[in-house]
């Protein structure tokens, strides 16, 4: 990801998730505090304190979308990065891009599905445990997916709280699935004591172009049957933890020289070089249960031959992905802020496009009003329907009822949280395969 600097000194995010071609550098913070090295099963354990208080009724996933509006259910399906520290923070940067001055403001505005959370929204434990249990009492008919990158390495926006645990080229070089699996738990189980119920993460794609200026050390390796091997046990630590996770980016960005934030890369592979090349992954990935698929701003006319991106085509996301390769979960979209989206079309229509094209997760888009109600407009009108708009939610919901949070929002502890950052159990990890 590329970050700039937004017009009251807030970090803007060029990338929400994915394509990030380097780390935005995270605010000084105060380290996390000295993690005890007593306690481990406790420390493996869930976070949770009493839940925030739900409706009983309707506890299913059929039940909650019921309860929801048209304009309710178009905004489960945003998720945009906010401005401040605190839910409460009264950001310029928030009213300028949203109409809203603090995050809760926005979120009740819109009726938000998710935010997605960067350095910038990190200062210590406490403060961002505070953040997201407050956040989620901002959102009282449907639970928060609150979202971040922590790919370890180079993308890693909570690392200045959590265990410095290796990226996905040194894992894939060790050639040990088991490790895979195991850094993964460390990382949700970290970011489950924080509050962050999902991860960005891993990165499926086969890094087959040196290059490349986006993936590179971000990626397993540049064997397809490895790169597989390793994002499948990935997904499964994931998992263990009891967070949702992401496998990105979808049909595969590992043969690209262009970066996907400034331009709209091209991959001339054919259909059987997609198969042997990039599909493999992101198949281990849906075997392994993956409960998210990322797209990616690309173009693969061999594919598609509309010279759309993945993310806008419904060959892609509902054709290859859903119809092919068997995905039933949440399919995200690359960040909708990203160049290589916005090439062809407005904000508003890129996010209807993206809806028609499969998507159920529209992330970071530039324009979040203008995108909002280019949705609920499509849906009025017919050209996105109901029934298409309600897949989109009930697979969202499904998401939240598989990882525990459908009506309830455990609120987390900044006292727990401190025996699970940085414990001395991931501390030894972060050193490498047990030999």
């Amino acid at each position: 990801m590329v970050g700039r600097i937004g017009a009251t000194g807030l970090l803007v995010f060029a990338l929400a998730a994915c394509s990030g071609g380097g780390q935005a550098a995270a605010p000084s913070a105060p380290a996390a505090p000295p993690a005890s090295d007593q306690s481990p099963a406790a420390a493996e354990s869930a976070i949770t304190t009493p839940p925030l208080a739900r409706p009983k009724a309707g506890s299913d996933v059929r039940g909650v979308l019921s309860r929801l509006t048209t304009e309710e259910k178009v905004g489960q399906l945003f998720m945009p990065v906010l401005y401040g520290t605190a839910a409460d923070t009264v950001s310029g940067e928030n009213q300028t891009r949203y109409g809203a001055q603090t995050p809760a403001k926005v979120i009740a505005k819109y009726k938000l599905g998710g935010v997605i959370l960067f350095p910038a929204n990190v200062k210590s434990t406490a403060q961002v445990v505070k953040l997201t249990n407050d956040l989620q009492a901002a959102s009282p008919k449907v639970p928060l997916i609150i979202g971040t990158d922590q790919e370890n390495g180079l993308v890693s926006r909570m690392s200045a709280l959590m265990t410095d645990l290796p990226s996905a080229d040194r894992i894939g070089a060790s050639g040990d699935l088991g490790y895979s699996r195991a850094v993964a738990r460390a990382t949700g189980t970290e970011l489950k004591a924080l509050g962050v119920n999902m991860d960005f993460a891993p990165v499926a794609d086969v890094n087959i172009n040196p290059k490349n200026p986006v993936i590179g050390k971000r990626a397993f390796g540049d064997d397809p049957r490895k790169v597989a091997r390793m994002v499948g046990a990935a997904v499964k630590g994931f998992g263990d933890s009891g967070i949702a996770s992401s496998a990105k980016h979808f049909p595969g960005h590992g043969d690209t020289a262009t970066d996907s934030h400034t331009g709209l890369p091209v991959i001339k592979h054919t259909r059987a070089q997609w198969e042997r090349l990039d599909a493999p992954p992101f198949q281990a990935a849906i075997d392994a249960g993956v409960d998210a698929v990322m797209s990616a701003h690309i173009v693969m006319p061999k594919l598609d031959s509309s010279s759309d991106p993945a993310t806008l085509s419904k060959k892609i996301l509902t054709g290859l992905l859903r119809d092919e390769l068997g995905f039933k979960g949440v399919i995200s979209t690359d960040a909708l802020n990203m160049d290589g989206v916005r090439k062809k079309y407005d904000d508003g229509e890129v996010a209807v496009r993206a809806v028609l094209a499969g998507a159920d997760l529209l992330l970071m888009p530039y324009d979040l009003k203008k995108a909002h109600t280019a949705v609920v407009a499509a849906v009025k009108s017919g050209r996105i329907s109901k029934e298409r708009l309600d897949a989109s939610v009930t697979r969202l919901l499904t998401l939240r009822q598989k990882r525990g949070f459908l009506t309830e929002a455990p609120r987390v502890s900044a006292e727990r949280a401190a025996t699970v950052l940085r414990s001395a159990k991931h501390r030894r990890l972060a050193q490498g395969p047990a030999r």
